[in-house]
């Protein structure tokens, strides 16, 4: 009686046990979502501008072939593809570990000996092996594949995520080379006629040779100027093919002014960056992964029950051989208690939830990245916005200077320098506004990507 006491209390303390090795993975508490965003919107607004799939954010329809042109030739995105097969293969390989696995082994002996007949045995059968899955190593194995899947799926989506934000930063970086060239072009025009009236000046001893040098030496400033965008622009152009897996040639591009974008941004609510990140899903997959496997390792100090058996005809049944050949079956179970396997278990183990508690801090830091970045793309494109209102009353007063230095100079004693020095101000306005326009289309685009836009 004492001995079936003992034998149920061990059963009953090895099937308690053997519920953890069950328990499905839940996300963790994570208080830090709720203030990710430095400006944080209402409860209720759940708009964000991730929700606008990229077609709708990004209007320009050279740009939207593109970004479907990379989508469809990059080689990073297509490798992230190539992985999401990886990891379907070895889920549909845990999910058949439930099923037997069962071959066809057929085998054939001669035997002679000297002074004796050549004999013939044959063994004509198959055989089958079934683990039978009571403390949860083949469920492990199965959830961790599908959480690998998952990390696999959330990685090429970030690929993409990635992917399309590159290519439109590099597309509105070529507009912005192009006004810029367009204007250091005017200008270089200008300075050109400025030259020549110069030296008519001075011919007519109104000018110094003083101010024409001036005047060449700006002119030659800027065609400086102009050689170098051309430069930029071939090397933006370059980049931008290998990017979409083409040869190298000229890009087809509209122009800055005509980029239309939401003059509102919306970031939602800390909380779906959890479902729209790519990125942070990953890292959640990885600590799903990591939670299975450690389920997996505490599986490892339970029994391993296995039945086998073969049937198959054989002319060997026994002691001789026999013509015709006998049916032959035979049945197998097993069982494996580890008793003592040198502490390899028990590190496992320890590995395993070190493991998951490393997997755990990598998604608390993609979280917090994920409001870092947000809250940089929204003051980025804040404050672009506000340096562009900046721009536009700047270039107007340096308009009108520039106008008031040139006609005091032909109608006064004024140096000239101060009309270069107005020109060459006036220039740098011009390309500095332009550059904020870009920095606010880039404001735009980084704010998209930060909030897991164009993951599908």
């Amino acid at each position: 009686m004492k001995k079936i006491i003992v034998i149920y209390f061990i059963s009953a303390w090895a099937c308690l046990g053997a519920c953890s090795v069950y328990k499905s993975y839940e996300r963790p508490d994570m208080p830090v979502v709720d203030s990710l965003y430095r400006q944080p919107s209402a409860a209720a607004d759940t708009a964000s501008l991730a929700s606008l799939s990229w077609r709708e954010l990004f209007t320009d329809p050279k740009l939207q072939a593109l970004i479907e042109t990379g989508l469809q030739n990059n080689t990073d995105l297509n490798i992230a593809r190539l992985k999401v097969t990886e990891a379907e293969a070895t889920l549909m390989t845990s999910r058949l570990a439930y099923l037997p696995a069962i071959s066809f082994e057929p085998s054939g002996t001669l035997r002679h000996a000297e002074g004796s007949a050549t004999t013939k045995s044959y063994d004509i059968a198959a055989s089958a092996s079934w683990e039978i899955d009571i403390f949860g190593k083949l469920t492990n194995a199965k959830r961790g594949a599908k959480a690998a899947l998952e990390q696999s799926e959330a990685y090429r989506q970030a690929v993409q995520t990635q992917l399309i934000a590159t290519i439109a930063n590099s597309y509105y970086s070529l507009l912005m080379l192009d006004a810029q060239l367009d204007i250091s072009e005017r200008t270089a025009a200008n300075w050109s006629e400025n030259v020549r009236a110069m030296k008519a000046l001075k011919a007519a001893g109104n000018a110094t040779e003083l101010a024409v040098s001036q005047s060449e030496a700006s002119k030659l400033s800027v065609d400086a100027s102009v050689a170098s965008l051309r430069q930029q622009i071939d090397q933006m152009e370059n980049t931008l093919t290998a990017l979409l897996g083409i040869a190298p040639q000229k890009i087809e591009r509209t122009t800055i002014a005509e980029q239309e974008f939401p003059d509102e941004l919306t970031a939602g609510v800390p909380l779906q960056l959890l479902q729209r990140r790519p990125d942070v899903r990953q890292s959640e997959a990885a600590l799903a992964q990591a939670f299975y496997a450690t389920n997996a390792a505490r599986s490892a100090f339970y029994p391993s029950i296995t039945l086998s058996g073969s049937a198959g005809w054989t002319n060997a049944a026994g002691a001789a051989i026999t013509n015709p050949g006998q049916w032959l079956f035979t049945a197998v179970g097993s069982l494996v208690q580890p008793l003592f396997n040198r502490g390899k278990n028990i590190a496992n183990l320890r590995i395993a939830k070190a493991q998951q508690e490393e997997a755990l801090l990598s998604f608390r830091q993609s979280l917090l990245d994920a409001g870092t970045d947000v809250n940089n793309a929204l003051i980025q494109w804040q404050t672009a916005r506000q340096r562009q209102l900046l721009d536009a009353q700047q270039v107007k007063s340096l308009e009108s200077a520039v106008r008031s230095s040139e006609l005091l100079m032909q109608h006064s004693s004024q140096n000239y320098l101060e009309v270069l020095t107005a020109r060459q101000t006036l220039l740098q306005a011009e390309l500095t506004a332009v550059s904020d326009r870009f920095d606010e289309i880039q404001g735009v685009i980084n704010l998209y990507h930060a909030l897991g836009g164009g993951a599908e």
